[in-house]
């Protein structure tokens, strides 16, 4: 790794440690949500309608994590720096990018793909904090899950195991990443109803999504997915 890209928000440190607080912010949230959980918390939706935890319970996995997290930022030191400085700046690019991103991707989709994208966001018809809540873990469980794990597991997959060239494998992992994202939001039981339309402004925002991923690092691809559902369910810009 350059020296440079040791103290930037592109390193895993950094990114993890700007995170967390938006994963803690929502998995407190979630106790007052309940049973309404983002569709990739797979993690959370297995402890409660699986294990049936309790609230003590759960905040003891809380204390788990926590602790975990406080080990896996120790081991990243020995290698990685953090800067807190970029806490700012990520904020304000990820804004820019959720304000501009939707208006990019219908651009996209009307002028250069030739129809209209059709949405329909059922978490409208929660109330202000579940979907506050929802917002927060989609930037923060989506990504983990479709951008850096489906995402970048892909390209090594395609690369390492299955011999393709670097480019073809970045395209064909973004493809099936963006696909996956996209699809998973018609699951029930709050999936909304299918349409091309939809789909496409959707498969269109996860490549969006994975390119921040790639290019600004983790956390601004988080920030820029949770203040995007914040605009668009929430403020509804």
């Amino acid at each position: 790794m350059p020296p440079a890209a040791k103290t930037t928000a592109r390193n895993l440190l950094t990114s993890l440690i700007l995170v967390f607080p938006l994963f803690l912010i929502y998995q407190l949230g979630v106790l007052f949500t309940l049973p309404l959980l983002n569709g990739a918390d797979f993690v959370t939706t297995f402890l409660f309608t699986s294990l049936g935890l309790t609230l003590k319970g759960y905040l003891l996995f809380l204390a788990v994590v926590v602790s975990l997290f406080a080990i896996v930022v120790g081991v990243l030191k020995r290698k990685q720096q953090f800067n807190g400085r970029v806490f700012l700046p990520v904020l304000l690019e990820s804004v820019i990018y959720a304000l501009t991103m939707g208006s990019l991707i219908v651009l996209v989709m009307t002028k250069v793909l030739g129809f209209p994208p059709t949405l329909a966001a059922a978490l409208q018809r929660q109330g202000f904090v579940g979907r506050t809540v929802m917002s927060l873990g989609a930037g923060v469980y989506e990504e983990t899950v479709f951008r850096l794990g489906l995402l970048g597991g892909s390209i090594a997959v395609f690369e390492k195991l299955l011999g393709m060239s670097r480019w073809a494998a970045v395209l064909g992992a973004f493809i099936l990443s963006s696909a996956v994202f996209s699809f998973v939001h018609y699951l029930p039981p709050l999936g909304d109803a299918f349409s091309f339309g939809s789909f496409t402004f959707r498969l269109l925002a996860g490549v969006v999504f994975g390119l921040l991923f790639k290019l600004r690092g983790f956390a601004v691809a988080v920030y820029t997915h949770a203040f995007y559902d914040i605009f668009v369910l929430v403020v509804r810009l």
